[in-house]
């Protein structure tokens, strides 16, 4: 029996955390189990209703926005068992990445990688190809091995490459179109610390020495800050350093110096957009010199108060340089009214069929604009510079780009298109963003 009512109507709008994506969901539901997913799922079948499923909102594009059903897996969340001898953990798929990397820890044991925002769930995480940094390591989804999918028929699916190869690897990013990850299996490894150093570098020194950076660290990105010569690079590595308790004055000067005072400068742009020159200046001469000593899930986490909206473009790794050259060239030229750095980092290639970094070492390039700044143009700009060198985008991040594009980039396109017809012929998991932007009919509603 459903215990989940989707005849109680939803008033309430949802958005997501830039408050740029909304809409007014008929229904929002909160399963408790697997069971209440499977009959919200065939409820929905039968009654020829549409839905999405939302994790933490962290995505810039409408890929959860829906009219109809809106699930969210709030209360199917935490580690399941953990084996430590075969390094896989079962955790469910609502499980937020700070509590996941918590409770790892508790077993002593921890994913290899993970992004600098630790709020989304893993599941939508690995759905849109979410990764960190690091060219020896792969997005997120690289570290599931198996996945329990309830699909469009209510039936519990359960996958990985050893029962189906080509239909795990469709799955592994599959911007929930092939049903409701509730659980997951995830590689881990014993836990580990990281020594995380910041400092200042000219822009023209980073870029004569990406290959080395890169190559020496298990961990680089650099920021750099529009209409300066300088960036912050960031280096991350494994230590034998025992972790002291973390430094709560370290703590609040991040959030201090990196969310209140930027949210402060953030809006005196957004009021007097020719400020953004001289505070991008700012912003990169304040720079810290830091140095850090942590275990992994609290290293990669970086606290996002100040919010913004942001597109991404995933590059061949040796175009870095090229890209970020072009957009410091179109900068220059156009004058963007643009403050936030532009984020730098890599990522190793991998044989998932929807991953940007699918059959190549990849560099992802990041642009932000602060909310409620107008972004198009810069957008615009930037987007016309990675597609015209291979990009391609982030599907959590805003992007123009529709199937007649994407088909030539990725080698498995038509397939991922048919399995996924095969599994929801009726749609039920396609919204008009997602149906728009694969020219896939959403059929019934």
């Amino acid at each position: 029996m459903l215990s989940v009512n989707l005849k109680e109507r939803n008033t309430k709008v949802w958005h997501n955390w830039s408050g740029l994506v909304r809409g007014l969901p008929r229904s929002v539901v909160y399963p408790v189990s697997i069971e209440e997913v499977v009959g919200i799922v065939k409820a929905c079948a039968a009654e020829g209703r549409k839905l999405r499923v939302v994790g933490s909102g962290h995505s810039f594009t409408r890929l959860v926005q829906t009219d109809d059903v809106l699930v969210s897996l709030d209360q199917l969340q935490g580690v399941i068992a953990v084996d430590s001898e075969k390094g896989i953990a079962e955790v469910w798929g609502g499980t937020k990445l700070d509590r996941l990397g918590k409770e790892l820890h508790a077993y002593g044991v921890a994913q290899e990688n993970l992004g600098d925002i630790n709020a989304q769930s893993i599941a939508g995480a690995i759905s849109t190809g979410t990764h960190g940094t690091g060219e020896r390591l792969g997005s997120l989804a690289t570290q599931v091995v198996g996945l329990t999918v309830v699909t469009a028929a209510g039936e519990i699916l359960e996958c990985s490459a050893p029962q189906d190869e080509e239909l795990f690897r469709a799955m592994q990013v599959s911007l929930g179109m092939f049903g409701i990850i509730v659980k997951m299996k995830l590689r881990v490894v014993p836990s580990y610390a990281l020594r995380y150093t910041s400092s200042k570098m000219p822009l023209s020194q980073c870029l004569e020495q990406l290959d080395l950076l890169k190559r020496e660290n298990r961990h680089f990105e650099f920021y750099w800050f529009p209409y300066t010569d300088i960036t912050q690079v960031k280096l991350t590595n494994k230590t034998d350093e025992v972790p002291g308790t973390p430094n709560r004055w370290s703590y609040w000067k991040v959030m201090l110096m990196e969310n209140a005072l930027f949210w402060l400068l953030s809006e005196c742009c957004r009021f007097i957009p020719r400020l953004c020159k001289p505070i991008s200046r700012l912003s990169a001469t304040a720079v810290p010199d830091v140095q850090e000593v942590g275990y992994s899930h609290r290293i990669f986490a970086t606290p996002r108060l100040v919010r913004f909206n942001e597109m991404e473009y995933s590059v061949p790794a040796d175009r870095m340089r090229t890209v970020l050259e072009e957009i410091r060239d179109a900068v220059d030229r156009y004058q963007f009214a643009v403050h936030f750095p532009i984020e730098c980092r890599y990522v190793q290639g991998d044989d998932i069929w929807l991953s940007p970094a699918n059959g190549r070492d990849s560099g992802y390039i990041a642009v932000h604009m602060y909310r409620g700044m107008e972004y198009a143009d810069f957008f615009t700009k930037v987007e016309e510079i990675c597609r015209r060198n291979g990009g391609r985008p982030h599907w959590g991040k805003m992007h123009t780009m529709r199937a007649e594009q994407l088909c030539r980039l990725y080698p498995k396109w038509d397939a991922f298109l048919r399995l996924r017809q095969e599994l929801d012929p009726s749609g039920v998991f396609l919204n008009p963003y997602l149906a728009e932007m694969l020219q896939q009919s959403e059929q019934a509603h």
